[in-house]
């Protein structure tokens, strides 16, 4: 009984801390555009193949061999 004086408050404070992270995004537009990573993934980027045969950087960092 006597480790709940301790427990209880803590856990208090983690849900608070969590609340108040969840309204932080709210507050920041974290989840207004929930659908736009999702379609991004499926467009082809047409132009990212022909920079990878110019850049040198990017030209040895292909499929694995």
């Amino acid at each position: 009984m006597g480790s709940l004086v301790f427990l209880i408050p803590i856990a208090l404070l983690l849900g608070a801390a969590a609340l108040g992270a969840f309204l932080w995004s709210l507050k920041s537009g974290q989840y207004e555009d929930l659908d736009g990573a999702a379609e991004r993934i499926l467009i082809d980027d047409e132009e990212g193949e022909g920079r990878r045969e110019s850049d040198p950087d990017l030209r040895d960092r292909g499929t694995p061999r």
